[in-house]
């Protein structure tokens, strides 16, 4: 009998175990080719600009099985300048932990076939310098197999600063009636305490 408690005991730690380690960023294959439109570097507007993302299998490697690719999902990931003094974008070799890619642009069933999306860059997304990376799925929501990125892409995002003209206009509006406010209250507290005397 513990024998028995033994042996579930060991099957359930290394299962736990194996569930904990991810997978790891060198295990992928690379095996997609990626590009964009814009390429090359270019600058664009956050909630305004749009990108279109085109991808394919790289037809010049052999022996790829795409039968078990499921499911693509392309993500705006940041480039190493845009990591600098900043842990939050970190890469990290484990992919559970990878912090380099934020920002979904699209995910889908994987085609065989080349396939592509016009993407408007999202207003969440902060100012910095950017490239597109594809990941494969072994199903949906499942392990990452695969992937493929943009090279020489340095796509530079303008985020939104949270400021317009209409709201300076109404900052100002509300700051002059703040201060004539108080100066009427003045005013009228002077004038009370002078009847009262």
């Amino acid at each position: 009998m513990a024998v028995r408690g033994l042996i579930i005991f060991v099957a359930l730690l290394s299962s736990l175990a194996a569930s904990c380690y991810g997978v790891m960023f060198h295990e992928l294959a690379h095996s997609l080719t990626v590009s964009s439109t814009p390429s090359g570097q270019a600058n664009v507007k956050a909630g305004k600009d749009q990108i279109t993302v085109t991808w394919a299998l790289n037809r010049s490697i052999s022996g790829v099985d795409t039968s078990i690719y499921r499911e693509v999902e392309a993500k705006l990931c940041y480039h190493l300048e845009s990591q600098k003094d900043r842990p939050w974008r970190k890469t990290e070799e484990e992919m559970a932990r990878d912090k380099t890619c934020q920002f979904a642009i699209v995910k889908r069933p994987y085609t065989s076939s080349s396939d592509s999306v016009t993407y408007t860059i999202k207003k969440d997304v902060p100012t910095a310098h950017y490239f597109i990376r594809v990941y494969v799925r072994d199903g949906p929501g499942g392990k990452l197999i695969a992937y493929g990125q943009t090279t020489g892409l340095d796509l530079f995002v303008a985020g939104i600063s949270g400021r317009s003209a209409s709201i300076d206009i109404a900052a100002s509006i509300f700051s002059a009636f703040s201060v004539i406010s108080l100066g009427f209250f003045f005013y009228l507290e002077k004038k009370k305490s002078k009847r009262a005397t």
